[in-house]
Formats: structure tokens, sequence, C-alpha cells
């Protein structure tokens, strides 16, 4: 039996990586790509493989290129799983070297900026497209350091300088499985519909959707807006419903909701699974 292709956000050693490695282990074959848009493009092209990319961080927020992906069905995607991963970072590089320079992508520099003010006063910090490429960024260059997964440290032949950094807060980064073809709905705890609301721009629009979950007592665990391109002061929302829209209250919610929108369109009806631990 042929491997699944699990394409992801690369390079190697990635927290992308990482997830597709416990998510689908050795049953699959991993793909790396250089960003988010060329994962969901390649994707959109093979029906037959999976992608995974970040949505969300805890301490970073919204990953804008995966919700904007979402928001437009451009590459046309459907999230078919959300993952999540207990992020445990560390400070790599080489010892005895002073550092001057500090890569990561921005979450984790956003989750360790007190933890950088404290040990690292005088770095210059640099944002980067992942953790992967910051460790390939030391190791290429003197006197510099990387936020990310002590894995990091054997591919890339550096140190863990220090492990782990910021453990006393949360670092909950949420990703999506994502796949040509959408999932079957079904009914479950662990499930949930991501929703694309377009809402008249006019006062009250965005109150009057909400409401008809909250007469119907559904739950709802995410709501981003983005712009809406070439429509200026237009804004478009990626909402996400826990449950299953074969559940009879989240069925109702849908209708009404439905009748309050410009569009209203599903990007995805996934389970969700437990984290896992980095």
């Amino acid at each position: 039996m042929s491997k699944v292709e699990i394409a992801y956000l690369g390079p190697a050693g990635t927290y992308s990586h990482l997830v597709a490695m416990k998510r689908f282990g050795r049953k699959a074959h991993l793909v790396p790509f250089p960003s988010i848009t060329e994962v969901c493009n390649h994707v959109a092209r093979h029906h037959s493989s999976m992608g995974i990319v970040p949505i969300e961080n805890s301490s970073g927020g919204a990953i804008h290129e995966t919700v904007d992906i979402l928001i437009t069905h451009n590459p046309k995607v459907h999230i078919v799983e959300e993952l999540s991963l207990s992020v445990r970072l560390a400070l790599l590089g080489r010892r005895g070297e002073r550092i001057k320079t500090l890569y990561s992508h921005f979450a984790p520099l956003e989750h360790c900026s007190n933890w950088i003010g404290r040990n690292l006063p005088r770095v210059v910090k640099q944002t980067v497209s992942s953790t992967a490429v910051a460790a390939q960024r030391v190791a290429a260059e003197p006197s510099s350091a990387a936020l990310g997964s002590r894995n990091l440290a054997s591919i890339y032949g550096l140190d863990v300088l220090q492990f782990p950094i910021q453990a006393d807060i949360p670092n909950l980064t949420i990703f999506l499985c994502v796949a040509a073809k959408p999932d079957v709905p079904r009914s479950g705890p662990q499930r949930k519909v991501s929703l694309v609301a377009h809402l008249p721009n006019k006062p009250g629009s965005l109150c009057s959707f909400l409401e008809t979950f909250r007469e119907e007592s559904v739950n709802l665990s995410r709501l981003i807006s983005r712009p809406i391109r070439g429509q200026p002061r237009e804004y478009a929302f990626l909402v996400d419903v826990q449950g299953s829209p074969t559940m009879p209250h989240v069925h109702r919610a849908l209708s009404a909701a439905r009748k309050t929108c410009v569009s209203l369109r599903t990007a995805g009806c996934f389970i969700c699974r437990d984290p896992y631990t980095s």
C-alpha cells in the first residue's frame, strides 16, 4: 500500500513537521514546502494528499496567511482535522559564542519577549518564516541564536543552550489538516464546523449573526475578521462553531445565521484531536 502524502510548512524540523510526524508517523510521505500558500496549492492540485498548516498560537495570535486562504477559498482546500501542539521552546546556538542576533518565527519571539528582555536585552531580533529557517540561519551565521524545537539542534548541528524557555506560560499552537475534498459531517463531542461569513455593512449585522447561535446555545470558539480585498471597509469573518451541522441545535443556528449574511460558506467540518507535546 502506498503511503499518503502529507505536505507541511517546512523545512524539516518545524513544528508543522513535528505535528505531521506525530499524527501520521511512518504511514505517510512527508513533503516540505516553504510557505503555507504553497502547501495549500499542492493539496488543491493533488487530491490524494493532505496538508498541515498552523492557524493560531496562544501567544502570537492568528496566522493571517492561513486565515486568508480559508476566507477566500483560494487555493480551494477544506479543513478535515484540527491538531494542536503544546510547544516547549529551546534556545539554540553554539556554546561559547556571544549572541548578537536572535532568529525565530514571530510567535516564539512574542511568547518569549519577557525572557528575551531579561536575558538577551541587547540582542537584535529577526523574524523569519519558521523556526527551522531560524536554525538554518544560525547554522550559517556566527554570534547568532534561534528559538525553536530541541530537535532542530541535531538537524542543523547546533547546541541546546537553554531548555525550556518561558515554560511557566502555556504555549499552544493550533494546526489544521487540510484536503481538497471536505470531510463528511458527523456528530461527536470533539467536532467543529468552520464558517466564512460575509455580513451586510450596516449597524448591528454582527450582533444579529451572533445572536442566532446564542439563541440555540451553540458555542463559538473562534471569531476572526479580515478585510475583503478590493472592497474597502468590508470584512469577512472566520467563525468556528462547536458541534456538527448534523446536530439539531447547530443545524437550526446555521439556518438562522444564513439569513443574516450576504454569504455563508462552510470551510470544513472536522474532528479536534487531543494536543501533542513537543
